[in-house]
């Protein structure tokens, strides 16, 4: 079940210990304002942590440590640059610059210092995606969250001191030179580059940037130069200095990491800033639109994606998220019309056969949707698992077509591999109420609500299961906030709703719940008949 919540309600470190308690695996997302941060468990030990646009700090922490000198760092660093998706310490360790024990070492460090930056974090959010992994080639550790959770804790207390000083990281302060050479003091090595670095010009942050040290020993080191004297606030960076010139590159990846971690307002509000400096960037323009489908607005979305076809050119993904948002409007030969584009595209794209046969199934036309879900399935490789989609159409052509068994195959098959998918959850219940297992039933249902609790169809199902159980009091609980969340799901809905008030003898509500589903299906007949044997004992 993913777990999301405030800051403000639960710290970083209480979230973290729970999640180790419980011996998760997945990735925990955390965002403070216009920042964002993951930190990977692996059975409730912590594997990966990564800060978005924070720079990487592996070379000056290798440098700093006399593992590698300047040169071969800079070299690194040149080599990276004609192979930006090579990693540093790959470089590092190919040229024999360093063994892997250094870097994993230094690695865990670095995941380490990144955990206390987040620590500091209070008044964002957080979100717990279930069995997500780090990227393919990220070095991953195995670290006891317990050592870090004790240290997190005293520098979380130690920095409540430093921001009584320092409030914000986009401070700037300039450092008295002069004065400082004249004391002739003993400084620490973070204070020495600080004294180079805080000239006036400079915030807090891009100092810790440039010296490789972190923002907790830069603040650390900066408290104690302020508390003698020797440095003093002249000024901030204002907000509207970073509107009139964003930087594009990190807005579009804090846009991507949001929005790959349901953050849809902070992805939404980072894309825009894009558009602001480019209006014509095609990945935020992009990423616009399906932000549109997440939030139910498939029109804007098709408005969005037709308009980036139309101006950027053929795209793969575009046709793909097109057809989706044609289909979410029921406009099915439309949909099927933009996935004829895109094969012409890309021929042998599976993608775009599992999206044809998603569409042919919803549109009603099993007999063409089954073909092309077995073609799909039969072009991906044998180590690559379907998404939760291809599970779930392939499944429900199974069950329209009556082979339950087989339905019951492919659903098992698919929760193993997607065990957070609410969809297939909530089709595998369907699938063992038709098996007249209804323990199994209610429990897919239960995981469903738990997964998703945005969906009303399992509410509704769980509401049915009590309401022929004659455990009415359940029933209605359930079918309350199966109404909550959609109001007009269904003209059934509120007929059971009205039959259960009636025999509670809450009459009004019974009567406002049968009008409720006239109101959705003016053929009811049993919220009809209700009606009017009420109305004749009334006079």
């Amino acid at each position: 079940m993913a777990i999301k919540g405030s800051l403000k309600e639960a710290g970083l470190a209480d979230v973290c210990q729970l999640l180790a308690m419980g011996q998760k695996t997945g990735c925990l997302s955390v965002t403070d304002r216009s920042r964002f941060g993951q930190i990977y468990f692996d059975r409730g030990r912590i594997t990966f942590a990564t800060i978005v646009n924070r720079r990487d700090r592996l070379g000056d922490l290798l440098v700093r440590e006399g593992h590698i000198d300047r040169e071969t760092l800079e070299a690194a660093v040149d080599a990276q640059a004609s192979e930006p998706d090579r990693r540093l310490g790959e470089l590092l360790l190919e040229r024999g610059a360093i063994d892997s024990r250094t870097l994993t070492a230094c690695i865990q460090r670095q995941i380490e210092e990144a955990i206390y930056y987040l620590f500091t974090w209070n008044r964002g959010s957080f979100y717990f995606e279930v069995g997500k992994t780090p990227e393919g080639g990220e070095v991953v550790v195995s670290v006891n969250p317990e050592s870090l959770l004790l240290e997190g804790a005293r520098r979380v207390d130690e920095w409540s001191v430093i921001e009584e000083k320092i409030p914000s990281l986009d401070l700037i302060y300039r450092v008295d030179r002069e004065r400082l050479a004249e004391a002739r003091l003993d400084l620490t090595p973070q204070q020495e580059a600080l004294a180079e670095l805080l000239d006036g010009t400079r915030t807090v942050e891009e100092a810790a940037e440039a010296s490789g040290f972190g923002e907790f020993q830069t603040g650390k080191a900066l408290y104690g130069l302020l508390h003698a004297g020797f440095a003093h606030r002249v000024g901030r960076r204002e907000p509207a200095e970073v509107a009139e010139s964003p930087d594009l590159h990190e807005a579009r990846n804090l846009g991507v990491a949001f929005y790959r971690t349901a953050m849809l307002e902070d992805a939404d509000r980072e894309f825009r800033r894009v558009l602001q400096a480019d209006p014509h960037d095609a990945l935020a323009r992009h990423y616009l639109a399906l932000i549109s489908l997440r939030l139910g607005n498939p029109a804007e979305a098709v408005r969005r994606l037709t308009a980036l076809l139309e101006t950027s050119g053929p795209r793969r993904g575009a046709y793909l998220n097109l057809a989706y948002a044609l289909r979410r409007q029921r406009r099915f030969a439309d949909a099927l019309r933009v996935l004829a584009e895109g094969r012409k595209l890309a021929p042998d794209e599976p993608a775009l056969r599992l999206a044809q046969g998603a569409t042919l199934l919803f549109s009603g036309d099993i007999d063409a949707a089954a073909p092309l879900l077995a073609e799909y399935r039969a072009m991906l490789p044998q180590d690559v698992l379907p998404p939760a989609t291809y599970y779930y159409c392939a499944a429900l052509c199974a069950v329209v077509d009556g082979r339950i068994e087989d339905a019951s195959v492919l659903l098992e098959e698919g929760i193993a591999a997607h065990p957070a998918s609410a969809p297939l959850l909530l089709l595998s219940g369907n699938v063992a109420e038709r098996r007249a297992d209804m323990v199994e039933a209610e429990r897919r249902y239960q995981q469903a609500a738990e997964e998703d609790p945005s969906l009303a169809q399992p509410h509704k199902n769980l509401g049915d299961l009590a309401f022929r159980h004659g455990i009415h009091a359940e029933a209605l609980e359930h079918y309350r906030r199966a109404a909550e969340i959609r109001p007009d799901l269904g003209d059934d809905l509120y007929a059971r709703m009205g039959d259960i008030y009636y025999r509670q003898n809450e009459r009004d509500e019974a009567i406002r719940c049968w009008r409720r589903a006239l109101e959705l299906n003016p053929a009811n007949d049993v919220a009809r008949n209700h009606l009017e044997i009420l109305a004749r004992a009334a006079g």
